[in-house]
């Protein structure tokens, strides 16, 4: 497997890696509407014998702070359970690191995020519509973020999820 930043010819695969994973297209079209408003701060595919079979984007998001929100992250069903998507993942975040983004938050499973350094109690100090204990965050520069600081919200291509 090979990790790479996504590619313009990469677009249909991503969404088919998205489609599949999700069952539905509404992530898909978040990530084609989010790359076309040049808000994919990172956009990565993992690759196998020449074909995409998963995808993760980072996105800014409105914080009292540089922050990115880590959604969506997708991986073909014949190929979870393998790696992928922990190793999408962690390589996201490294780019987020080395860009000198601060926080990245994500809106998933504790139990699955929190091997990533994502901690519910992180976030908990943050006003968002999405904040209670599915609402996670990791600080990029080493200190504890200070909670109660603001409001995060995401780019509004967020708020059409269904």
């Amino acid at each position: 497997m090979r990790l790479r930043d996504e590619i313009p010819p990469d677009t249909a695969a991503v969404r088919h890696v998205h489609t599949q994973a999700f069952g539905r297209a509404d992530e898909a079209r978040l990530v084609d509407t989010l790359r076309e408003r040049g808000e994919a701060v990172v956009s990565l595919v993992a690759q196998e014998g020449g074909a995409v079979i998963g995808h993760v984007l980072l996105s800014p998001l409105d914080a009292p702070f540089r922050a990115l929100g880590l959604a969506p992250v997708a991986v073909l069903p014949e190929a979870q359970r393998r790696g992928v998507g922990a190793a999408l993942i962690r390589e996201g975040l490294a780019r987020a690191r080395q860009a000198g983004w601060e926080a990245v938050f994500v809106l998933g499973e504790p139990r699955y995020y929190e091997r990533f350094g994502f901690s519910a109690a992180t976030a908990s100090g943050f006003s968002s519509p999405y904040a209670g204990p599915h609402f996670l965050a990791l600080s990029l520069r080493g200190a504890r973020l200070i909670p109660g600081e603001g409001s995060v919200a995401y780019a509004p291509p967020f708020q059409e999820l269904g």
